[in-house]
């Protein structure tokens, strides 16, 4: 006979297949557009204070949308809805963006823009953890294709940008988000567990107040500052090195090289060091690659400090969707993961891009990467704070 466990992994495997796919098309479309979005903004002639708002600007949305639409989801458990809806606002707007080059116009389509995207992630997240069940721990290695879509598209897209153009960056990133759409409506709706409405409330509030889970959001803050300046303003860092196009397209694929390993050990790194753990080693690295960054001479000597990116952004991230699953009360997952999102890819990445901007204007990117460097041991300090407390 064949086994309970055997019939659930069978039935358990198509969706997450699907979910797979959908982070190499999530993540390849983001691979197209988003390094390349201050360099676009840059050849329509803003300033460095300018492109900062607008990179600020997203953040800033996010931070208030990405809780508020996982929320929705939680409270009416209609969450693939919710996330197609998303899906197909993301397009349109982005759509729009490259149509324009009015400043007032692109602030506006901006805000729409991560209006509708804030909650994509946290809800694709809240479904793999859903559909992983009690192996949360194997979430590293179906993200893992994120980072695969990630860096396959970083490739190509420098490679295609530097001889036709930026407008082929939004070329690439409609078509994979289109792509990225087909799949979420495919794949199954995850079962809700029937709770009555009231509990709802009491247990998001039972999760604030939780002192382990605010100090894990303070530390995401301070460690979310440094990963907003390294993904919005290296490329404008090697352009200002001399970089073209396509040595921006291999810088991409190198941090993917670096994220790889770290996702598909991302189970063992676990078991190993456990969720802070995992955590300190992702801010130390990325303290250590903003000091290496703001040491280079030439632009080819970024590659190989990108490898680092794998620690400094790829541990972080499944410590703390790990964390998250195993601190949320039952029913609240997806407004868990839409308030981490809000913290790391909002609050953080909100003054990340506004501050690393004005940096950038006035000392340049070499001080503005050192400067940065400090962000992740602040982060560091406040994590083993947080681990003290919890233990007297």
């Amino acid at each position: 006979m064949v086994s309970a466990g055997l019939v659930r992994s069978r039935l358990v495997a198509h969706p997450l297949t699907l979910a797979r796919a959908f982070y190499a098309c999530y993540y390849g479309a983001s691979a197209c557009l988003m390094p390349f979005l201050a360099v676009y903004y840059s050849n329509l002639g803003f300033s460095g204070g300018q492109i900062g708002v607008l990179r600020g600007i997203s953040p800033v949305v996010t931070l208030v949308a990405a809780p508020l639409w996982s929320a929705l989801a939680d409270v009416t458990r209609r969450h693939k809805l919710l996330w197609l809806i998303a899906m197909a606002g993301s397009w349109g707007a982005a759509l729009a963006l490259a149509s324009t080059s009015s400043y007032g116009l692109l602030v506006a389509i901006v805000v729409a823009h991560a209006f509708m995207g804030a909650p994509v992630m946290p809800l694709a997240d809240s479904a793999v953890i859903g559909l992983l069940g009690e192996r949360t721990d194997l979430y590293g290695t179906q993200r893992l294709w994120g980072a695969v879509g990630w860096g396959l598209s970083g490739l190509v897209i420098g490679f295609v940008t530097e001889r036709f153009g930026l407008v082929w960056s939004f070329v690439g990133y409609l078509a994979l988000m289109a792509c990225g759409g087909l799949l979420v409506a495919m794949v199954p709706s995850t079962r809700q567990v029937a709770r009555q409405r009231s509990n709802y409330g009491r247990d998001v509030h039972r999760l604030l107040s939780n002192p382990a889970w605010l100090a894990f959001l303070a530390s995401s803050l301070c460690g979310g500052l440094y990963l907003t300046i390294e993904m919005n303003f290296l490329m404008l860092y090697m352009a200002s090195l001399g970089a073209g196009e396509s040595l921006m397209g291999i810088a991409l694929v190198v941090s993917t090289l670096g994220e790889l390993p770290v996702w598909a050990l991302a189970p063992y790194l676990l078991r190993r060091l456990g969720s802070r753990g995992l955590l300190a080693v992702a801010l130390l690295s990325g303290s250590v690659q903003g000091m290496a960054f703001s040491l280079v001479t030439t632009p080819w000597q970024i590659l190989p400090i990108q490898l680092l990116h794998g620690l400094a952004f790829s541990a972080a991230w499944t410590a703390g969707v790990a964390y998250v699953a195993r601190l949320a009360p039952e029913g609240t997952q997806a407004t868990a993961q839409g308030l981490y999102g809000g913290v790391m890819m909002g609050l953080a990445a909100a003054f990340g891009a506004i501050v690393g901007g004005r940096l950038f204007d006035q000392v340049g990117g070499a001080m503005t990467f050192r400067l940065a460097a400090v962000a992740p041991l602040v982060a560091l300090g406040l994590l083993w704070l947080g681990t003290r407390r919890q233990t007297h």
